[in-house]
């Protein structure tokens, strides 16, 4: 008998390492060929749409959707990381699990949501001085339902009360965004549905509550799809201005006003980001207010990780703003400061004019798969300029091209409309071993894509076509690894 039960230990003990993630990291941890060095991705297994993003005493929680069986979707669960500065992720435990027993791919399985902090015990489950975190999410036809925290996120129970919105067969509900609405003094959902059943009714419904159990319907607004966000923001250069922003599924998005019941356009749906792989967005909830800054982060869906443990990765985190232009307001999408912390060697550059087919390479001095870049331009006679990143002997690398006539950026198949301010462009780039992310004129446009360049092609070029382009400014830092203590 004592041996049955020491059995039943190990083997318990050794079902939770391959399902939850790897105490003791093995030689070469993190380094695989296209191992993202510091955008997130879990050890190994699918992931997508990241979940319940919640800051709670010094720490960022991330959960996301995994299945723990394998690289394909499906099997739906809530991974969990955990970070003090948004750059460097703890992975802990799985935190939710499929409902009713499932054992189905679909059926109850924990879909998208996200995560508050019970700073008043509505739900009652607050033990002692720590107060509870709540994760809503969407039980797949099983209806919206409330697990809870009450140490630190660290373990998880559903709520007995479950479902709090039951499920409808013919209105495709999922995804709540929860958020405290202060000048009504009410909790807000912002849950993705169809008002029949039919598609041309997708969009956003808004529920209201002042209990965070008992949700009473108020507005609905069409032309939305997957995983809304609804948060305000400031207009920067209109001090004490501030607007409200929904996001779509796919980071598109509008600005207008939301009264705490109803959400009020006042643009047109817009694109955040222009690449082909990014999906999902959403913001951190209960950010100290002595930070202040609104913090997105997305899946870039569609990336292809040949011959990786794992399927998928985040963005790199960014910071939100709105900006007023003559043309109207605009989302504003910089990359957080963080970066700074993964500044490894720097190499910069002042005033250097190019001419075609006369300079060297002026990046000649910079190798690595992974780079922070910081650039400004003055156009000059240029017809056309840009990168060619990943450069090596057998391979051109990928092309970063700015068309002057055409006013366009481009890359890896992804162009965006990129108007030069007083004939000058900045770009920002992120390069990562396995994605390219480019905030182009202070973020105003924004392009994030996957891609899997050739191994040891390791260097960078800068070029121009047509006419000369001077160099007013570039800064090239190398990036370290946030898992270099782990290796």
């Amino acid at each position: 008998m004592i041996f049955m039960k020491f059995l039943s230990t190990i083997i318990a003990g050794v079902s939770a390492l391959l399902i939850f993630t790897s105490s003791t990291p093995e030689k070469g941890y993190y380094s695989e060929l296209y191992r993202p060095q510091f955008h997130f991705t879990p050890e190994k297994n699918w992931h997508n749409d990241p979940n319940g993003l919640v800051y709670y005493k010094g720490e960022y929680h991330m959960f996301y959707q995994y299945n723990p069986y394998g690289n394909k979707w499906g099997n739906m669960h809530w991974g969990h990381t955990v970070s003090n500065d948004l750059v460097h992720w703890e992975h802990l435990p799985i935190a939710l699990y499929p409902d009713e027993n499932s054992k189905d791919s679909v059926f109850c399985t924990a879909f998208s949501g996200s995560a508050i902090v019970d700073e008043h015990n509505l739900l009652g489950k607050q033990e002692g001085d720590e107060k509870t975190l709540l994760a809503f999410y969407t039980s797949q036809h099983c209806g919206q339902r409330i697990a809870y925290s009450t140490n630190k996120g660290r373990t998880w129970e559903k709520y007995e009360g479950n479902p709090i919105i039951p499920f409808d067969e013919n209105d495709d509900a999922r995804d709540p965004k929860v958020f405290r609405h202060e000048p009504t003094q009410k909790w807000v959902m912002a849950l993705y549905r169809k008002t029949e059943n039919d598609d041309i009714t997708r969009g956003v419904s808004f529920y209201v509550s002042e209990n965070l159990v008992d949700w009473e319907w108020k507005s609905h607004i069409v032309g939305f799809f997957e995983c809304p966000d609804l948060v305000q923001l400031p207009v920067t250069n209109r001090p004490g201005e501030k607007k409200w922003v929904l996001f779509d599924g796919d980071g598109s998005y509008i600005i207008g006003d939301f009264d705490g019941e109803s959400f009020s356009p006042e643009t047109g749906k817009m694109k955040s980001d222009f690449g082909k792989n990014y999906y999902a967005t959403q913001t951190w909830s209960n950010i100290p207010e002595d930070d202040g800054r609104t913090i997105q982060i997305a899946w870039m869906r569609g990336g292809k990780f040949p011959d990786m443990p794992f399927n998928g990765q985040m963005t790199f985190p960014s910071e939100l703003s709105i900006e007023k232009f003559s043309f109207g307001y605009k989302l504003i999408r910089k990359p957080i400061k963080e970066i700074e912390m993964l500044h490894g060697k720097h190499t910069s550059w002042k005033n250097e004019n190019i001419i075609p087919g006369i300079n060297d390479n002026i990046l000649k001095k910079i190798s690595g798969d992974c780079y922070h870049i910081i650039a400004e331009f003055d156009i000059k006679t240029s017809d056309n300029f840009g990168f060619m990143l990943r450069h090596g002997k057998k391979d051109a690398g990928t092309e970063v091209l700015y068309n002057v006539k055409r006013g366009t950026l481009s890359v890896l198949g992804s162009t965006v409309p990129l108007q030069a301010i007083d004939n000058k462009i900045k770009l920002e780039i992120l390069v990562d071993r396995a994605s390219v992310e480019i905030y182009a004129n202070d973020g105003q446009a924004v392009v994030s894509n996957c891609f899997t360049p050739s191994e040891k092609a390791d260097d960078f070029v800068i070029f121009t076509n047509g006419g000369e382009l001077e160099v007013i400014k570039l800064d090239a830092y190398k990036i370290e690894s946030v898992w270099a203590e782990e290796n």
